[in-house]
């Protein structure tokens, strides 16, 4: 998938995040790539604004870093503030991530640091072969399907079948990929929660560097 980013509101670009959360860590890109199989020329283009990543890509580096992926897409000096926090996406809004196979929007960017991921996603690939690889990552994903029919495929189980009103959660480590099944567009809401994020909320680990 291009991740062809489109801001809706005046956030930083994913690429600049990475090299300041990076950065504050004191790690190199190659102990980034170690941690996520992504090459450090990749890397070191995606942080000039050089090169783009895919969705998948974009959360492997988000569960290196223990940050949530939506911190890829605002300020990354933000500091966790606790409970009364609200954030409203408001029609147009939102950081839309363009690919070949769908558009997924990023809701709530404004909130750094989330339990959870909310995207709502326009599915366009009408095959297994046209989505492309697998998308797999720490975390569960639970899938609500808005309009259309969606179908979820995995290397785990058969491939099913969701309409409108109907959804599934599931351990997204598991390799997954969504097709549009029906003749019409195929809208989802998709939410994204990564264990290692909810770990360091809850203050149940801390952020350690890489080892060498």
């Amino acid at each position: 998938m291009t991740g062809n980013v489109q801001q809706g509101r005046s956030l930083t670009t994913p690429g600049a995040a990475l090299k300041e959360l990076r950065t504050q860590r004191a790690w190199t890109l190659g102990q980034i790539s170690d941690r996520t199989g992504i090459p450090v020329s990749t890397l070191s283009k995606f942080e000039n604004g050089k090169a783009e990543l895919t969705t998948d890509r974009l959360l492997s580096i988000s569960v290196a870093l223990g940050v949530n992926i939506a911190d890829l897409f605002g300020t990354p000096s933000y500091e966790y503030q606790g409970a009364g926090r609200r954030s409203i996406t408001r029609s147009g809004e939102g950081n839309v991530v363009k690919s070949t196979y769908g558009d997924y929007c990023y809701h709530a960017q404004d909130l750094l640091e989330k339990l959870v991921s909310p995207i709502i996603a326009e599915i366009r690939a009408k095959s297994v072969e046209e989505f492309g690889e697998f998308h797999r990552h720490r975390g569960e994903e639970y899938v609500l399907v808005l309009e259309g029919e969606l179908a979820l495929y995995s290397d785990t189980y058969s491939v099913v079948h969701l309409k409108k009103g109907e959804s599934i959660y599931f351990d997204s480590g598991m390799g997954h990929a969504y097709v549009a099944a029906g003749k019409g567009p195929c809208r989802i809401l998709l939410i994204c929660a990564g264990t290692d994020v909810l770990r360091m909320i809850e203050g149940r680990r801390e952020v350690t560097e890489p080892k060498p």
